[in-house]
């Protein structure tokens, strides 16, 4: 996985971890047990009622043992997305 990340490097990324958490921040750099970098993050909190909260966190590492899923993000879609106006049901925890 970590050779497959590499394609990553200074882009734009979302990440959802194992606790059901999504981050999306710019992919700085990564280590062999996957612990992963982000600048420029935040956090969006989902919900059915508000609509997405984006926590602004800057700097930010994620353990690789807690990350399920990372992919990259298409920042010409993102951009034009209203948040304010998006509901969803948060993630439940990743169950292997």
């Amino acid at each position: 996985m970590a050779s497959a990340l590499e394609q990553y490097i200074n882009h734009t990324v979302s990440i959802i971890t194992a606790d059901g958490r999504n981050f999306i921040g710019t992919l700085k750099g990564f280590d062999q047990t996957i612990n992963v970098i982000l600048d420029e993050s935040h956090e969006r909190v989902f919900s059915t009622t508000t609509g997405i909260e984006q926590i602004v966190l800057g700097l930010h590492i994620i353990r690789g043992d807690n990350i399920a899923v990372i992919g990259q993000i298409d920042e010409t879609i993102d951009s034009r997305l209203d948040f304010a106006n998006i509901r969803g049901e948060p993630l439940g925890p990743v169950v292997h």
